[in-house]
């Protein structure tokens, strides 16, 4: 016998041979679990709908805005959804959707401006589920773990036109 087989009996690996044998066109297909998954990015769509049920738009009085939001938000392809709220007292205006790309935040339904850069952001949130209540986040940068925003109070002040009087036509 060889000293090669003599290893291969005594329950060593034969090196020579396994290397060669494992040439990349005698190896099987691997049919194992994948070892390397290709990265998602989940949807805060449930806890955005649970934020607007138990917190913004609670009870029956605001049913059908919630629920109009709701609609508005499953028509759209996007997966990650932002609330702005008007000031630290987290009273709710819009939904809005994050372009990546741009770093812009695109109105989907309520009260806001149509489109707001990351940069004019005053302050992000997260929602707790477990408290029902937004929690300030100590960063001004937009990731996919903020929920809420505010912008700065000059942003909500629009030109306002008067109303024209009325002239009063002699009789």
């Amino acid at each position: 016998m060889s000293s090669g087989q003599l290893a291969n009996q005594n329950g060593e690996k034969d090196w020579e041979h396994a290397f060669n044998a494992s040439s990349p066109a005698s190896l099987p297909e691997y049919t194992g679990p994948k070892l390397f998954k290709e990265p998602s990015f989940k949807s805060n769509k449930f806890i955005i709908h649970n934020a607007l049920s138990r917190c913004c738009l609670a009870g029956k009085v605001n049913e059908s805005q919630k629920n109009k939001i709701i609609e508005e938000m499953e028509k759209s392809s996007a997966s990650h959804f932002l609330i702005l709220l008007r000031d630290a007292n987290c009273q709710f205006r819009a939904i809005y959707t994050l372009d990546g790309q741009s770093e812009e935040l695109h109105r989907l339904c309520g009260v806001g401006p149509r489109a707001i850069s990351s940069s004019a952001v005053e302050a992000i949130y997260k929602y707790s589920s477990d408290r029902k209540q937004f929690n300030t986040l100590p960063s001004r940068t937009l990731s996919m773990s903020v929920d809420a925003f505010t912008i700065p109070a000059h942003l909500w002040h629009t030109k306002k036109h008067g109303t024209p009087k009325k002239v009063a036509t002699p009789k």
